[in-house]
């Protein structure tokens, strides 16, 4: 049968093996961490009782039956179990072969988000490069005239009245809340390139968590939904840390100060894979979610939220996101987010640590 060779384990999407009564004969490893469920729980289960998909799936099986020949199914939501519905594309096939049995259908879930959340971060790393490259040129250029302005209105208050100091002392503030936002702007250029090794992601959480209770999310209730069996992952620890610490800054400023709830929460999922930029692809399937109950992104911006300057907050800089992103990318990862009012996700895919061997191959 199929679903006993290395073929079957290899298939990259989640995909069923349906039975002539319309039960789970068989689930390959990408369909067992989509389901969020093991083979064994749902072999002999009806699929319906199961997975849910928004179309008539009855009258599909049945023209895929008596016609022998496979069927797509487009834009379809699907909902494995008790979680949140997925826009996916849907095939099933007749599965053919002396051994197959008569009626049996191969089911394969392709979810869109996965290649859509792909484009979307290759498209941020290009425009994050092309803004970089500017903004470095004219913070450089902008920071030496700043400190002359600076300096002049420092001078002219010292024989000014009260009423005129308060004009140079709005110039010099003002001054050097540009020369601020701009060393924000440099840190991207001088941002070094990460010292990977292996790191445990719950010992940076937990420090991220340390740092942001006693500072900027001291109103907020921070909670942990941990996978205990994450293996390390491959990062430089520091940088790594930064992201949490940002992601959480960003959490408990969507608040406005009031109180609320911040989750951290980590799983594995093995069918994520990310394109290097040599053209190969890897698998990034350590998942780290930052999830605060505040107001959500707003819809004009929700899509371009990791771009350099571009923010939901008055007076934001919109560079915090923006620097999230390169870190994650220059990890080989990718960062995404779902946002809906009272729920906004923020949501981290990282490699897996190489083993000893892999490393020393790597060297040689």
């Amino acid at each position: 049968m199929l679903h006993d060779c290395n073929i079957w384990a290899s298939l990259p999407v989640p995909t069923l093996l349906i039975g002539a009564d319309d039960t789970i004969a068989a689930l390959n490893p990408a369909g067992e961490v989509f389901m969020n469920t093991t083979v064994k729980t749902l072999k002999g289960q009806p699929v319906w009782d199961r997975l849910m998909i928004d179309a008539p799936m009855e009258e599909s099986f049945a023209r895929v039956r008596a016609n022998q020949s496979a069927l797509f199914l487009n834009d379809v939501d699907v909902s494995p179990g008790q979680r949140a519905p997925v826009h996916c594309n849907v095939q099933i096939a007749p599965l053919t072969g002396i051994d197959a049995p008569e009626g049996m259908l191969m089911l394969m879930v392709s979810p869109r988000e996965i290649a859509g959340r792909l484009g979307r971060s290759l498209q941020v790393e290009s425009a994050a490069k092309s803004a970089i490259g500017m903004a470095e040129m004219l913070a450089h250029e902008i920071k030496n005239p700043l400190a002359g302005i600076t300096g002049a209105a420092q001078l002219l208050s010292m024989g000014l009245t009260k009423d005129d100091l308060e004009l140079t002392d709005l110039i010099v503030a003002e001054s050097r809340r540009i020369v601020k936002l701009l060393e924000q702007v440099e840190q991207f250029g001088n941002l070094s390139p990460p010292q990977r090794r292996a790191v445990n992601i719950h010992d940076l959480l937990d420090r991220a968590r340390r740092s942001a209770r006693v500072g900027f999310a001291a109103h907020m209730e921070i909670s942990d939904d941990y996978d205990p069996s994450l293996p390390a992952t491959f990062a430089d620890g520091d940088q790594l840390l930064q992201v949490f610490l940002n992601l959480l800054k960003n959490a408990a400023e969507a608040s406005k100060g009031e109180p609320g709830k911040i989750r951290l929460r980590t799983y594995y999922e093995g069918s994520l894979r990310v394109r290097r930029r040599d053209g190969t692809h890897a698998p990034v399937p350590l998942q780290v979610e930052i999830i605060d109950d505040g107001p959500g992104l707003p819809p004009s911006i929700a899509a371009e939220v990791f771009e350099p300057f571009v923010s939901g907050r008055e007076n934001g800089t919109g560079l915090g996101l923006a620097l999230v992103s390169k870190i994650v990318l220059d990890h080989e990862g990718w960062v995404t987010v779902d946002s809906v009012p009272g729920r906004t996700a923020f949501r981290i895919s990282l490699p897996v640590a190489p083993t000893e061997t892999e490393s020393d191959e790597e060297q040689d």
